[in-house]
């Protein structure tokens, strides 16, 4: 479903305007990384989305619903947002119980639920664990099951907080995959990340926003590639960017297999 933006502006009780006339659209299924430096306004932004935060002016639609009109529990139905740090947001004695929690609460038939907190630990590799205290684990196992507790709601929206912070490697591939299962099952999934190497390599738009306001909002590349502009959100191209823009490419590269296949032409 569509989200729909139209001069979104928020300020917070103390007077901070955090969110200064945000229009945009994201439609079904888009991967959509938003980046930019602490402050930038896109907690603020996201936190839109799900009804945990309302419109000082403009309105923000989750398909055919305003979100001024909805509360949060019913957005809950399209929108699932995983926190940047998974303590936040377990609370069950066991993955199993963490994972079925979001489906039951949502009202599905108990075969429903059963088959999609089975699909959502398999997803997230964590069906051999359905028994253990999530306090148990570490905290790379934490965050997928954060992530799995989300999965298992089949929103047609996922949204993504700060996903590989204190992440090692290896869960970094693994939410690279689950991103890209989301992908293929055609759910929309937004990223709010300070890592821009993971937003290149797994996400196809890029939004770029400072001081409340979107800079650039486009094609991972094209953005990726606006060295100068991003320099003012504190945001620093990829590796691989860097390196094809220094070495004069025509093309904007974000990845390996783009930066090799420029080369050889």
């Amino acid at each position: 479903m569509n989200i729909i933006i139209r001069d979104l502006r928020f300020t917070y009780p103390t007077g901070l305007e955090a969110l200064r006339g945000i229009s945009l659209t994201i439609a079904p299924g888009e991967q959509v990384a938003i980046v930019g430096q602490n402050g930038a306004g896109k907690t603020t932004l996201v936190k839109h989305l799900n009804g945990l935060l309302q419109p000082t002016q403009g309105s923000v639609h989750i398909g055919d619903w305003d979100t001024r009109q909805h509360p949060v529990s019913k957005l809950a139905v399209r929108v699932g947002y995983v926190f940047q740090n998974p303590d936040e947001q377990l609370f069950s004695q066991n993955v199993g119980m963490e994972v079925a929690f979001g489906p039951k609460n949502l009202g599905y038939p108990a075969e429903k639920v059963d088959a999609l907190v089975k699909d959502a630990l398999a997803l997230t590799e964590l069906s051999e664990k359905t028994e253990t205290n999530p306090y148990d684990l570490s905290s790379t196992w934490r965050k997928m099951v954060a992530l799995a507790s989300i999965i298992s709601m089949d929103t047609d929206i996922v949204i993504l907080d700060e996903p590989t912070t204190g992440q090692d490697a290896v869960n970094v591939r693994r939410i690279a995959h689950v991103i890209a299962a989301l992908r293929e099952r055609g759910k929309t999934v937004i990223t709010i990340t300070h890592d821009i190497d993971f937003c290149a390599e797994n996400f196809e738009r890029v939004i770029a926003m400072s001081q409340g306001q979107i800079l650039l909002d486009g094609p991972a590349n094209e953005v990726l590639g606006q060295e100068e502009i991003l320099a003012t959100t504190y945001v620093d191209p990829p590796q691989l960017t860097r390196l094809g823009l220094r070495l004069g490419l025509k093309e904007t590269v974000r990845n390996q297999e783009e930066f090799l296949t420029a080369i050889r032409k």
